[in-house]
């Protein structure tokens, strides 16, 4: 899909598909938009690259995807952001522009439906509007539920019950799936046969808990399951998505940007800095810019800017969840940075600072200075005093103005304590400083690790919108997961542990014997049980990291509460979570223009909490 992915900005502003700027509101089109519509009887396939290009808008929006959960906090200060607090209302722009972007896309697919006959494109199509529909259950619950091109003006869009959109979505994904047109695995962008069954997968394992279970006490997390035949139908989805794949190449490989379009991935929303055709300073996406502490200026510190300041940075939790010896922790975080020369106030790039890591020879980075080297939560003094040693040629402080870190240091990282040890001249240390963890993120400056998953090699020294690397949405190792999950909720036990161990020993993790043989490397209250599913949620903690699936992965398995209170910085009780009336905002709201301008919605409408 490279070739021609952009043809689709092209026809975002060529022509107006009703739904895009007032979710379901609409226009006639038979004046407006009369040669459209004959274009694209004729172009179908266009209207379709329009379809997966507007997905961008919605594999983009970190906040509102990882934030309000256990895994991230804000790096420069105390505040996490509107969704950590649960203090959103259904005025909030990111909430609206969530169900706007939807539905923008589920329109898209549904004129590619309305225009089409040829059975691979009505499979894409299909896919792309189930997509949407994925994404408004989980964030949403029930909502209008159109599978037909909108070209009236009618404002009548019913709330839907989310098990008759989840009925509709699996009919429609099964059909999907005997297509014999669509091929079995593809790494273009386009869709797939296994990009259905893990669709499927997800959408099956989301309607199994929905509809299969009870939540009895939102602040244990504790619930009872009642059916277990939808659990049994996501494994089945999840097993065909995985294909038979085995869990062989190593976890960074995996994520190496010389390696896209691996084995292991399955549908990925995909960018070309080549081929863009307009600006290419600004025509990427910024997930390599997220998910990281604050830098500094990055034209004169060499490290990796974001525009943010540092969100999505570890959290307190997320700074020992990874075990000795997990190969995850290395594979997902930067923890080597390398110091480069200043001149005229602007460092060297690309060979030089954050980037040195992916352009230089394992010999050449032997001979750069580091600018700071983090050590994971399990490392001891002993053990960072002995690495350090050995790279002393490396650990040198240089003159203020000469290069783009003027106090070079080491940590070992911790959820309560912080051990730093800065440069000398000669590349000796000097004395440990030992701070709260508190106080160092207070500090602001390198306060976390970056996420290098999203890193673009060939990226300019900016602070958003320049990384080009293709976003994996589906992949072998989340399906294992997704699996095991499912397998873990039809009281097949061995099925599930099976799917966990492949996924940790890849890691470089021993196998468990069981569920009870694990123990969480982070630290917990004596009120916070461990149970078998903690295991599953920890697992897809590390091994999808910074992939904006966790507050969904919370939602859906019910622990969304018993998480916020036992880890989240923002939340000390179920009552930060709730509304006035102590209803619990377990889903967004419906947003406020919908409820108005939606003749079939009223107040009554909205969702518990608002």
């Amino acid at each position: 899909m490279k070739s021609y992915k952009y043809i689709g900005m092209a026809m975002l502003t060529a022509f107006t598909l009703s739904g895009c700027s007032d979710f379901l509101d609409t226009e006639n089109k038979s004046n407006a938009n009369q040669n459209g519509e004959e274009f694209f009887k004729k172009n179908a396939e266009s209207l379709l690259t329009s379809a997966y290009y507007s997905y961008r808008d919605i594999v983009n929006m970190i906040d509102i995807a990882d934030q309000g959960a256990d895994l991230y906090i804000n790096a420069r200060g105390a505040d996490d952001g509107t969704f950590s607090l649960y203090n959103f209302d259904p005025e909030n722009g990111t909430v609206t522009n969530l169900y706007k972007y939807c539905y923008k896309a589920i329109n898209y697919a549904n004129g590619v439906l309305s225009y089409t006959s040829d059975p691979k494109l009505v499979a894409e199509a299909t896919f792309l509007r189930n997509w949407g529909y994925y994404y408004l259950t989980q964030h949403f619950g029930g909502v209008p539920y159109v599978t037909s091109y909108i070209e009236s003006s009618t404002r009548d869009y019913p709330r839907a019950a989310l098990a008759d959109i989840y009925a509709g979505m699996l009919a429609d994904l099964e059909a999907c799936y005997n297509e014999a047109s669509l091929p079995e695995i593809d790494h273009t962008g386009r869709v797939s046969k296994r990009a259905v069954a893990a669709l499927a997968a997800k959408t099956a394992l989301a309607a199994a808990w929905d509809l299969g279970t009870t939540l009895t006490d939102e602040v244990k997390g504790t619930y009872t399951v009642h059916n277990t035949e939808m659990f049994r139908t996501a494994a089945s989805w999840a097993e065909k998505a995985i294909g038979g794949v085995q869990l062989t190449m190593s976890f960074e490989d995996k994520w190496s940007p010389k390696n896209e379009g691996n084995d292991e991935e399955i549908f990925s929303i995909q960018y070309d800095r080549l081929g863009y055709p307009g600006n290419k300073t600004n025509g990427g996406h910024s997930l390599m810019y997220d998910y990281m502490g604050y830098y500094g200026n990055c034209v004169q510190t060499g490290h990796k800017g974001t525009k943010s300041g540092g969100t999505n940075s570890l959290s307190y939790k997320a700074m020992e969840l990874f075990e000795r010896g997990d190969q995850r922790y290395e594979g997902t975080f930067m923890t080597v940075y390398y110091n480069p020369e200043l001149k005229d106030g602007v460092v060297g790039w690309g060979d030089d600072g954050y980037l040195a890591y992916y352009n230089l020879s394992a010999a050449e980075l032997a001979k750069k200075p580091i600018s700071i080297k983090f050590y994971p939560s399990y490392t001891t003094e002993a053990e960072a005093l002995a690495d350090l040693e050995a790279i002393k040629s490396q650990t040198v402080k240089f003159a203020t103005g000469t290069h783009g870190n003027n106090l070079p240091f080491a940590c070992i990282m911790g959820a309560d304590q912080i051990t730093q040890w800065y440069f000398n001249e000669d590349g000796s240390l000097q004395a440990k400083k030992t701070l709260s963890t508190a106080d160092f993120i207070k500090a602001g400056f390198a306060s976390s690790p970056c996420v290098k998953k999203w890193d673009d090699p060939e990226s300019e020294n900016v602070t958003e919108k320049n990384c080009y690397r293709d976003i994996v949405v589906f992949h072998v190792s989340d399906m294992y997961l997704i699996a095991a999950e499912a397998y873990l909720l039809a009281d097949d036990q061995p099925a599930a542990l099976a799917k966990i161990n492949a996924v940790r020993n890849r890691a470089g993790l021993p196998s468990l014997a069981s569920f009870s043989s694990y123990e969480a490397p982070y630290s917990i209250s004596s009120s916070f049980t461990e149970t078998p599913l903690d295991l599953v949620l920890d697992e897809r903690a590390r091994e999808l990291y910074a992939e904006r699936t966790r507050w969904e992965d919370l939602r859906r398995t019910r622990q969304l509460v018993r998480y916020n209170i036992e880890f989240a910085r923002a939340i000390d009780n179920v009552a930060d979570m709730q509304n006035s009336k102590g209803e619990t905002k377990w889903y967004r709201p419906i947003p406020a223009t919908e409820i108005n301008n939606n003749t079939s919605m009223t107040l009554e409408d909205q969702n518990p909490g608002y």
